[in-house]
């Protein structure tokens, strides 16, 4: 019957946004590094935290070790294939329930399955810059470089083009990404606190009547949410798409 109502919802919005969290990565088997056990492990490992690693003041000043745990830990980590949560979302897309989706993490992992209108607000790790010549480089090249990777022309450091610690994300995303949260009718939060950075920056944008926090986690803010789904984002995801397909 939840199924139901909420399908509802989604076929009676023209426009429907989806902030996607931690939680929903978490689900495919990504680590929290910031929140989760990993942080403790990375600390002990490198002797900073994760933090203090992946600052824009330690790639300007310690490119070694910065290099270091991008490979050994960032782009270890994504080598993880998106889990049924992100191909879910992706068919809720397909059958035109959902419109955009916005998130912070920066494993690409919604478009890896294709999703559309997809707003990265920190970037990605599969866009990798020449800071001196604009080149591009995939993903692969970061890997397989020994020690800091650096640019064929210049042999420049190739810069991540993601935001890092201590930088600010870009005006224009941060434009972009309210401007969708305010066209929504339906906002759907997947596996983040109504206080999260991702959340605490989007919501206050939002005019519409329906906002649904799915999430396994109590927290004191979900009174804000109009409608709750307690349990996995995945779970509810696919059966959301089990109803639309029947």
């Amino acid at each position: 019957m939840r199924e139901k109502n909420m399908l509802n919802i989604l076929r009676d919005s023209s426009y429907t946004v989806v902030l996607s969290g931690a939680g929903l990565m978490a689900e495919s088997g990504y680590p929290l590094l910031r929140d989760g056990s990993e942080s403790y492990e990375i600390e002990e490992k490198y002797g900073y935290s994760f933090e203090e690693i992946f600052s824009s003041g330690f790639y300007s000043a310690r490119k070694d070790l910065f290099f270091r745990f991008y490979k050994e830990v960032l782009l270890k980590a994504v080598e993880t294939p998106p889990g049924d949560g992100f191909h879910a979302l992706k068919k809720l897309q397909d059958h035109g329930l959902i419109q955009a989706i916005i998130t912070r993490r920066i494993a690409g992992l919604e478009d890896r399955v294709g999703c559309r209108n997809v707003i990265n607000m920190k970037g990605t790790v599969y866009d990798n810059v020449c800071p001196s010549c604009g080149r591009h480089y995939p993903v692969e090249y970061m890997k397989e470089a020994k020690g800091v990777p650096l640019c064929e022309d210049c042999l420049v450091a190739i810069r991540p083009q993601v935001c890092l610690f201590g930088e600010m994300i870009d005006n224009s995303v941060m434009t972009r990404a309210a401007e969708e949260v305010a066209r929504a009718d339906v906002l759907i939060v997947l596996g983040a606190s109504l206080t999260s950075s991702l959340c605490s920056q989007m919501i206050q944008y939002y005019t519409g009547s329906n906002l649904i926090l799915v999430s396994d986690q109590e927290h004191y803010s979900d009174e804000r949410a109009d409608i709750i789904v307690r349990g996995r984002c995945d779970e509810f995801l696919k059966s959301m798409v089990s109803e639309v397909e029947k």
